[in-house]
């Protein structure tokens, strides 16, 4: 099979796959944030970087939710990876931003973090710290989830169809997730632009 067409049958395939009812907990947990008045913090490196920062404005026009991302200030995430280290750079940005119990993280990443294998440990370190002071967390991940799997209160696990394309199908179907919390009904605070124009 052509690579164009098993590229599409595979994505085809993994939106069949996905999980509803954990995607309706994670609007449920987004609208139950924004009732409390808690921020949503937005974490991903490399690819999930650049979704955290689209995300983030989506979340916070379309949604109405306050949210951020450490890596929209590159002046204070490379001073923090340049001074502290990388797996220190985002939970000590968190203790700054005052992290707690209101709270929610929303983790972008491929494998979720592994603290066995100390892979995506910035992410790692920051789930145990919103564990700490009692915030939630959520995930769109890939693989079997990692980390992020084991403690979020709701994470989406992008299925492999695929071993050689894992990679861009999470990342692709994370950004398909997001764009259908922000819409959501129960979270759509906003119209959006070109469904307003008649």
């Amino acid at each position: 099979m052509p690579y164009t067409k098993q590229y599409l049958a595979e994505a085809a395939q993994i939106l069949s796959q996905l999980d509803v009812a954990v995607i309706d907990r994670m609007v449920q947990e987004l609208v139950e944030l924004r009732a409390r008045g808690g921020r949503l913090f937005i974490m991903g490196s490399g690819g999930g970087a650049g979704h955290a920062s689209h995300a983030v404005n989506d979340f916070r026009k379309i949604a109405g939710i306050e949210a951020y991302s450490p890596t929209d200030n590159v002046s204070e995430l490379t001073a923090r990876i340049n001074d502290d280290g990388w797996e220190s750079s985002y939970v000590n940005w968190l203790k700054v931003s005052r992290l707690n119990s209101r709270d929610m993280l929303l983790i972008f990443s491929v494998g979720g973090g592994n603290r066995e294998h100390q892979i995506s440990m910035n992410l790692v370190r920051c789930l145990e710290y919103a564990q700490e002071v009692g915030a939630s967390s959520c995930g769109i991940v890939g693989r079997d989830g990692g980390y992020t799997a084991q403690v979020a209160k709701a994470c989406v696990v992008i299925p492999t169809v695929n071993p050689s394309t894992v990679t861009p199908h999470v990342e692709s179907f994370q950004a398909v997730v997001w764009h259908l919390l922000v819409s959501h009904p129960d979270l759509q605070a906003a119209e959006m632009k070109w469904e307003s124009v008649k």
